[in-house]
């Protein structure tokens, strides 16, 4: 599989003010002009970026207008320092950019730290209807319920007070071994993936957020159930591609998923935490049979 190098990644971003930040984001291209065509926004997960996408995002843009960004704290976005980062301001982020954009109604794609995102974007559509509509969502492997969700020991100290030491000492060695504890044994991540999100994470002096980026476990908790309400009443089409084999969320979340969520609509995967990268034809082929049955 050829993959989006970091260069050309960078090279083909836009950014724009949102919400007081320099958000990285990218467009198909002739988004502004085919209006009539189905957009998907993708929301990616914590540590990484929009370029998690990078597969799916090649075979879909012919059909669809595809919108991606970098939240902030995270990619080729800001990262201030002194910022209190809150899952709440990364709904705004996407709403901000999909008002700049001029997007009246859309589909999700979310994954991990996304999945919480997209749970408040659709919390707030089902509280307050406006002019923006969410049409589907569908999650990958995250902590879509914070009962469930396991985060690693790292991820802990990460978020602890030790937070800042142990930032300042990860590289991309420690990364690499972290992410081979979410693959699956059988689909590990390739040396081009460990390099372009090492420099991800590292870009624009990133290391030093992550302990505040971790804040989002402690708002899954506050939030977490009018999250969950929202799931269980919402009329839009839902959709969750679980890796069963990753320990954060993976066969645990997706056996309580079914259990609470009417009537739910799940496919199980023989990978671990990234689908989309461990499995990106398998999330590409389910992804289009879902958003055909939605669509129509």
């Amino acid at each position: 599989m050829n993959q989006l190098s970091f260069e050309n990644y960078q090279k083909h971003a836009d950014y724009s003010q949102l919400c007081g930040h320099r958000i990285a984001h990218w467009q198909s291209l002739g988004f502004q002009q085919q209006i009539d065509k189905p957009t998907i926004v993708f929301i990616h997960g914590f540590p990484s970026a929009a370029w998690d996408w990078h597969y799916q995002w090649k075979h879909l843009a012919g059909e669809y207008r595809l919108l991606s960004l970098d939240l902030l704290g995270f990619g080729l976005s800001d990262k201030p320092t002194d910022h209190q980062y809150s899952l709440l301001e990364q709904a705004d982020i996407v709403q901000a950019l999909l008002n700049s954009q001029g997007v009246k109604q859309y589909h999700i794609l979310a994954h991990d730290y996304g999945d919480s995102v997209a749970q408040e974007l659709l919390s707030r559509q089902d509280d307050s209807p406006n002019d923006v509509k969410i049409l589907s969502v569908c999650f990958l492997n995250g902590g879509l319920f914070a009962s469930h969700h396991r985060p690693l020991f790292t991820q802990k100290l990460l978020k602890s007070w030790l937070g800042g030491l142990v930032s300042h000492f990860m590289n991309k060695s420690s990364l690499s071994k972290g992410f081979n504890k979410i693959f699956a044994k059988h689909s590990p991540p390739s040396a081009l993936e460990i390099d372009t999100l090492w420099q991800l994470i590292e870009h624009n002096n990133g290391k030093k957020v992550l302990p505040k980026l971790l804040s989002y476990i402690d708002e899954r908790s506050q939030h977490g159930q009018r999250w969950v309400e929202s799931m269980i009443s919402t009329s839009v089409p839902l959709y969750f591609i679980n890796g069963i084999h990753d320990p954060i969320s993976g066969q645990h979340m997706l056996d309580h998923y079914i259990d609470i969520i009417p009537k739910s609509k799940t496919t199980a995967l023989d990978v671990g935490h990234y689908p989309q990268l461990e499995a990106p034809k398998e999330v590409l082929a389910l992804y289009q049979t879902f958003l055909n049955e939605v669509i129509g």
